[in-house]
């Protein structure tokens, strides 16, 4: 006796007929990855509204934001006041999203954290959401292995302040081998500005001084329109 998907609201879609396999049945029949971003978002829906099905229904969400991470951005609150969504799927959703952002955590914390791609799977799901500037570290021992992330500062909607002295503390208080700084841009563009790459500047030159690696500095971006959802100074030469 097979699953009964409509017992669990995933089976068909309201409004939709024909005999194609519906979203909850290919997610069983052929795993996530057979699945659109809106099927998806579908089956955590589980229903839809008066005149839009839950296929539907996550397509209007996607259009609406622009993507799967125009989406993730969303606060609860916010989600929970558009027509169909309401509190309890607003908070399947959020919750969607952060698991997604710790199984990325976790499968990148014994690896060498030494590249943009690395430091994007580390901290790209959970900081593109921030509506705000977070300034970080990335500690690594000798292998680049990570030690752990601290948050130097937090600023505007497009700047986040802090000195070199409040960079090189927790470094040196967690003898750290190597570091990486990271800050998003809540724009999603993440191209530098002049006071990312004054800040760079000053920051290489006091590493050197003070004869600790500074191995990249990382600006967390969005992979909207193709482009890469990061800017590294390294990979461009600039440290």
């Amino acid at each position: 006796m097979g699953f009964d998907f409509k017992s669990v609201g995933i089976g068909t879609i309201n409004g939709a007929g024909g005999g194609e396999a519906q979203p909850g049945e290919k997610l069983f029949a052929n795993g996530q990855a057979a699945l659109s971003d809106s099927e998806l978002l579908s089956i955590l829906l589980r229903s839809g509204v008066l005149g839009a099905n839950a296929l539907e229904l996550g397509q209007q969400l996607l259009k609406r934001y622009g993507s799967l991470g125009g989406l993730s951005r969303c606060s609860a609150d916010e989600l929970s006041k558009i027509k169909g969504v309401g509190q309890t799927r607003a908070l399947q959703l959020i919750a969607a999203f952060g698991l997604a952002s710790r199984l990325s955590v976790e499968s990148v914390r014994r690896e060498r954290i030494d590249s943009p791609e690395r430091v994007f799977q580390l901290l790209g799901l959970e900081m593109r959401a921030l509506t705000k500037e977070s300034l970080r570290v990335v500690l690594l021992d000798t292998r680049y292995q990570l030690m752990r992330v601290e948050e130097i500062s937090k600023g505007t909607v497009n700047e986040s302040i802090a000195h070199p002295r409040d960079i090189f503390s927790p470094v040196f208080t967690a003898a750290a081998y190597a570091f990486i700084l990271v800050h998003n841009h809540p724009s999603g563009d993440p191209a530098p500005s002049e006071a990312d790459r004054r800040l760079t500047t000053r920051l290489s030159e006091a590493a050197r001084l003070l004869q600790v690696q500074l191995l990249d500095h990382v600006i967390l971006g969005t992979s909207d329109n193709g482009r890469a959802p990061w800017f590294s100074f390294k990979q461009t030469g600039l440290i």
